[in-house]
């Protein structure tokens, strides 16, 4: 069975629910998820073993939150290259950091990303039955690229 790291940061609980919603859908496609806070991640061993990796954070001052760029750092040393990939980012007025995460697991740690890019959320979307349906499609999105 296929297995996916969700590795996230919330600062209000919307990127957390994001989060969980993504790990229903790779859920409901049969494969194996795992969400974690960046702050749980210690070292590039703590992702050793999974086949993809989702990572997220809100967007704060247009930009990815510090703990995330830092976590970033630490991901790069765990040799993801050739994993598949996808990042999110909920927001309440632009929404700059899922891209931006995108972008280095692309072009930075040389990922397979998802197809459909950064997911990308408001906030005030994140509790519909829409923004629900977003994660979990992002989800499943990602698990049937694993199952190629």
């Amino acid at each position: 069975m296929k297995k996916v790291m969700i590795a996230y940061v919330s600062r209000t609980g919307n990127t957390a629910k994001m989060a969980e919603y993504i790990a229903e859908g790779i859920r409901f496609s049969g494969a194996t998820a795992v969400t974690k806070k960046i702050s749980e991640i210690k070292s590039a061993d703590d992702l050793a073993g999974f086949d993809g990796y989702i990572f997220g954070c809100p967007t704060y001052h247009k930009d990815m939150t510090g703990g995330m760029k830092n976590f970033l750092f630490t991901a790069q040393k765990a040799e993801l290259k050739g994993n598949a990939g996808g990042a999110f980012t909920s927001h309440t007025h632009s929404g700059e950091a899922g891209p931006m995460i995108a972008d280095t697991m692309e072009h930075v740690f040389k990922m397979d990303m998802s197809d459909l890019g950064a997911l990308n959320l408001k906030e005030d979307f994140i509790g519909t039955d829409d923004g629900l349906k977003a994660c979990q499609d992002y989800g499943k999105n990602l698990a049937e690229k694993l199952a190629g």
